[in-house]
Formats: structure tokens, sequence, C-alpha cells
């Protein structure tokens, strides 16, 4: 996996802490830093997710892929699954994730509550990468709300 990142303050953009990443597979994720009152040079224009919000984001897609994978290969009825991160940072550098909450609502038809927190737990301790990794440092709780279609 390769991933390049650019800054595209330097091109006169309207952000001068604007970057694009662009992924190994073809595609282009924009990036902008928070505007910075007491130096606004050094601040960005609140035009894209903040680097560490894609890192959030990206953990959400990770684990959401993951829960939706294992309900359909234990031949659930899912039809739907959205996972809400909320999260606490070090207050100190570096700022790292330090508690991660994942509330996860899971629709479906005839899905036992038991496929679900198996499903989630699968996610949280062995396949996803992404939260595995943000585990080193932040506590990661989860709870769940299963609708039925």
């Amino acid at each position: 996996m390769e991933c390049t990142v650019s800054w595209t303050g330097a091109a006169g953009t309207r952000s001068g802490m604007g970057f694009v990443a662009e992924t190994g597979s073809g595609h282009v994720l924009a990036m902008d830093g928070a505007p910075d009152a007491a130096k606004p040079d050094n601040g960005g224009q609140n035009l894209a997710p903040r680097p560490m919000e894609t890192v959030l984001a990206g953990t959400g897609g990770c684990t959401a892929y993951d829960v939706v994978l294992i309900l359909k290969r234990g031949r659930h009825d899912v039809r739907g699954c959205s996972v809400k991160l909320t999260s606490e940072r070090a207050e100190q550098d570096p700022k790292v994730f330090t508690a991660i909450h994942m509330h996860f609502t899971v629709t479906g038809r005839g899905v036992p509550v038991s496929a679900v927190e198996r499903a989630i737990q699968l996610s949280h301790e062995k396949y996803c990468s992404a939260s595995i990794m943000l585990g080193k440092t932040a506590v990661i709780t989860t709870s769940f709300d299963l609708v039925e279609a």
C-alpha cells in the first residue's frame, strides 16, 4: 500500500495548509488544517477534513466493513450499518487519540444480537488493523443498536 501526500499551499491555493493525498489505488483525498486566528499563515481555511479526522474516519470505515462482511458471511440479512465514532485526544503533542467510542447501528431482518456482538468483537480484536493500531494509545469502547428492517 502506498500514498503520496502533497502540500498545496505553496501553489497559491486558497488555504496555506491544504494537502492532497493520492492513494496507490488511484484516489484523491483533500485535507486542510483548522484556521488559526493568532497566526493565519499557519492555519487552514476549513476546506476539507483535518488529517486526524481522516484517521478516525478510516478507522470507522475499516470496522464497519468488517462488521458487514462478518454478518454477510454468517448469512445474516444485514441491510445497513453505520458507526459513529467519538474521540478524545491528548492535551500535549503528540496529540494522540486517548479514547474512542464506536457506536454501531446495524439494520437487518432477523439478525441475532449475539451475531452483531460477535462481529463487532471480531473486528475490534482480530480484523480491523486501524482500530487495533489506535488501541495502542486509546481506550476503545463499543456499543450498538440493532434495528429490525
